[in-house]
């Protein structure tokens, strides 16, 4: 099988997966109560991790851009449908190594939502009575979540899809080729997947050394996760509480 077609088969059981994973109906625990919860505090956690960026200049539109479009409690469910619409023509037109970014992207979120909902159904375990999230419980529940070996893989995929994008939306021309599919992609209904893109390339654009700002990012998580599973008093060094 040749590697373009492994990265179709890929791509397609992703997108299904994505479908399945987020539909109430087939996954009954994207009704728990504590799922919204769980999502608006750790896009707050994610937040004050990336206060640093934020407050820079020059890395604040990719740290924006991570925050917004790759590792947060965004909705993605409108971009992933676009690329399964496009997906034979994505195919044809777009290089082996953006295909596997985008895989990555998908699989990201899909893992990154399998947690969301595996945290939620321990916190109506260990919290029945409680509404919100605090640093402590948080800590928790991720430990009681457990599987220490596939969020390691969720930190993987942070620093596969940012570095990806980073390289693909460098490569020569990528800059033109949006800007003349704006209109055309809008008017196949395209607009989140393009939006997407054009929100990665203007921020990457920006944004220099690439490598390192994805390393740090890396890094610093791969930090918070060690901390969380071992249990430590401040597992998130002050910033959240």
């Amino acid at each position: 099988m040749s590697r373009t077609s492994e990265l179709s088969r890929r791509l397609g059981c992703l997108l299904a997966r994505h479908q399945a994973l987020h539909d109430p109906d087939r996954e009954p625990r994207n009704r728990l109560r504590w799922l919204p919860e769980v999502r608006r505090w750790q896009a707050l956690r994610l937040e004050a991790s990336f206060d640093h960026f934020l407050s820079d200049p020059r890395r604040r539109p990719a740290a924006q851009f991570f925050l917004s479009d790759v590792y947060n409690d965004r909705d993605f469910s409108r971009r992933d449908a676009d690329i399964a619409r496009v997906l034979p023509m994505m195919q044809r037109v777009l290089p082996g190594a953006m295909l596997g970014t985008l895989a990555d992207a998908i699989e990201l979120g899909v893992l990154t939502h399998a947690f969301d909902l595996r945290m939620a159904k321990v916190l109506e375990t260990i919290a029945p009575r409680r509404r919100t999230l605090d640093a402590a419980l948080y800590a928790q529940a991720y430990r009681s979540a457990g599987l220490l070996r596939l969020r390691a893989h969720q930190i993987d995929l942070i620093a596969r899809v940012g570095i990806g994008l980073a390289q693909a939306l460098h490569t020569p021309g990528v800059g033109m080729l949006l800007k003349l599919s704006r209109g055309p992609a809008r008017a196949a209904g395209l607009a989140e997947l393009q939006g997407f893109l054009e929100r990665g390339y203007s921020a990457f654009a920006q944004l220099g050394d690439a490598r390192a700002f994805i390393g740090e990012i890396e890094a610093d998580e791969r930090d918070v996760s060690q901390r969380l599973f071992e249990g430590t008093s401040d597992p998130f060094r002050g910033r959240m509480r």
